[in-house]
């Protein structure tokens, strides 16, 4: 990984996955962003810099997040490149629009500016995505963004929503943006004619951004990285904390003396993890032909005209200690009463041997989808593979 010495910033471009080093002294003196970009200030979600052509309009904007934030989860999904952000009305006792940075208000403008039919997407300012590495002030850089992406729908690429803390409900905006693919550095010529000749700009941009502002949403191209599939080892899937092992350890001693009960047990974490399965029936246990049980996952197109699409989904469940791992034969046991246009879901309080997940992940079996849970997924998280 790339990395640019703090004492290097202010004459560094930006490069996509590059990590751009902090200070060593305490206090702001070592934040990075205000030294690398020009005009940026040194705190803040939202950071707009604004040119100096007197419209009061956004150069560009810098989106800085920790990704961490359990009820705010901005999120970019490499393998498809859209990134979803919050907005800044994150507490109670403020409108949508009324925050101190005005960030739901650049929100609401640039989106509308993105869907109007008229010239406005000249307005748009280019969105530079920045993530805290957790390491002091280093941050990293994922990429130039634009707001959209050609498969949102335009009323779907900026919702505002309901949420509620104390007992008091606030409104905040979901946004979706898309980093664009560019082999390219951003340059500092680009950045400083954003802020102090925006009229000239266009020719020191990007191609990338040049074809978006050129055919707007339709010339969105996504940065895409196909992730390359990763054999979870042991600790991989057994590593929790000391709540989840004890969790772990009362599902092992209650089901002990009968191992076949954890088959309801494992029903409801999967109907708890996804509301979409749904109508589970346990199989019975002597003629279950390696199913404990079989169920619908049911995908909605809404309105009541629309009728739901039922997928058949088959469910193994394995109570084993984590000494005793789901094998190759429980595994394949499973995968070979898969039925066409079925998938099948394996719930363990252990974890799958890497030779039975390596055949999971690798073989060429018509499976629509396969997921396990496994004892590292005590908080009920689905880990999915494909």
């Amino acid at each position: 990984m790339k990395e640019v010495a703090f004492e290097n910033l202010q004459d560094s471009e930006l490069v996509v996955d590059t990590v751009y080093k902090g200070g060593k002294i305490s206090g702001k003196a070592s934040e990075v962003l205000s030294k690398l970009l020009p005009g940026c200030s040194n705190s803040g979600g939202f950071r707009k810099v604004l040119r100096k052509d007197g419209t009061g309009l956004p150069a560009y904007v810098v989106l800085y997040t920790s990704m961490e934030e359990l009820a705010w989860p901005d999120y970019l999904d490499e393998e498809t490149g859209i990134f979803r952000y919050y907005g800044d009305n994150r507490s109670p006792g403020k409108a949508l629009l009324d925050t101190p940075r005005k960030g739901n208000q650049l929100l609401e403008f640039v989106f509308s500016c993105l869907n109007s039919k008229d010239d406005s997407i000249k307005n748009i300012p280019p969105f530079l995505i920045f993530k805290k590495t957790g390491c002091g002030w280093d941050v990293k850089f994922l990429g130039m963004a634009a707001p959209g992406n050609p498969k949102i729908s335009p009323d779907h690429d900026l919702v505002a929503f309901w949420r509620s803390l104390d007992q008091e409900r606030f409104q905040n905006y979901e946004a979706y943006f898309t980093v664009l693919e560019t082999t390219e550095e951003i340059s500092r010529e680009w950045l400083n004619a954003l802020i102090y000749d925006h009229d000239n700009s266009l020719q020191y941009a990007p191609k990338a951004w040049r074809r978006f502002i050129s055919k707007g949403r339709n010339g969105i191209i996504p940065l895409i990285a196909k992730k390359l599939p990763k054999i979870p080892t042991a600790y991989d899937q057994l590593q929790t904390d000391n709540e989840g092992k004890v969790c772990l350890d009362k599902i092992r001693a209650y089901y002990a003396d009968f191992p076949q009960g954890f088959e309801l047990c494992a029903k409801s974490i999967l109907e708890k993890t996804d509301d979409k399965f749904q109508d589970f029936d346990l199989t019975r246990p002597w003629r279950d032909g390696g199913r404990d049980a079989l169920g619908y996952y049911v995908i909605s197109p809404g309105g009541k005209a629309n009728h739901s699409l039922r997928i058949d989904c088959a469910l193994e469940a394995k109570c084993y200690s984590e000494r005793n791992s789901v094998g190759v034969r429980e595994m394949s046991r499973l995968i070979s009463r898969i039925r066409y246009r079925q998938f099948g879901v394996m719930i363990t309080t252990s974890y799958v041997h890497n030779q039975a997940y390596r055949e999971v992940v690798e073989d060429g079996h018509p499976i629509v989808k396969r997921r396990i849970l496994s004892g590292a997924d005590d908080k009920i998280i689905l880990a999915t593979t494909a």
